[in-house]
């Protein structure tokens, strides 16, 4: 599997530990970590730990993050990736985040498509999801310009920092 993708302004490349330190900077702001499954973090220890476990999910074909880096700039912006890979069901689950400071210019949509085409032709998966919580608008705004297609809403489906919470979800078939 390659390790480096291209979009006009971004390269996203396998997560590394020395990584950390940016991403410790994004994971720990309470915005970015609102609507994602885990808590924000206090400690750079917890993001390498991070990178150590999604790395560790790469490995074993379960799952690949990768990091988002700013072309012009050679800033890390954010992550993003699949959460969860079948490959004998040809599906994944693909998960994002971005620092506060490049919301609201295109990256998350540029990165996720990047990575459809990605899972589309190289990993020949059929259907990429995405698993949102219905208040997320800015990250539904991202599946809708990439044309995911809403399937529904699950009604308390996942915990979340304690609280039983509403997934929307949301999918992208190769064929779409």
């Amino acid at each position: 599997m390659s390790s480096v993708l291209h979009t006009e302004r971004l390269y996203l490349r396998k997560m590394e530990v020395s990584d950390s330190a940016s991403l410790f900077e994004i994971w720990s702001d309470p915005d970015v970590t609102r609507f994602m499954n885990i808590d924000q973090f206090t400690d750079e220890a917890q993001a390498k730990e991070m990178i150590q476990f999604l790395n560790n999910l790469s490995e074993d074909d379960q799952a690949i993050r990768f990091t988002i880096i700013e072309k012009e700039s050679g800033q890390i912006i954010g992550s993003g990736g699949y959460n969860f890979l079948d490959m004998e069901h040809a599906k994944a689950e693909i998960g994002y985040d971005l620092a506060k400071a490049y919301w609201g210019r295109g990256y998350a949509t540029e990165a996720i498509g990047e990575l459809l085409e990605y899972a589309f032709t190289t990993l020949m998966l059929n259907r990429i999801e995405a698993k949102v919580e219905p208040e997320n608008v800015n990250s539904i705004k991202v599946l809708q310009k990439l044309n995911f297609t809403y399937e529904g809403t699950l009604r308390q489906y996942e915990k979340i920092k304690g609280m039983l919470k509403d997934i929307s979800i949301y999918s992208k078939l190769a064929a779409d």
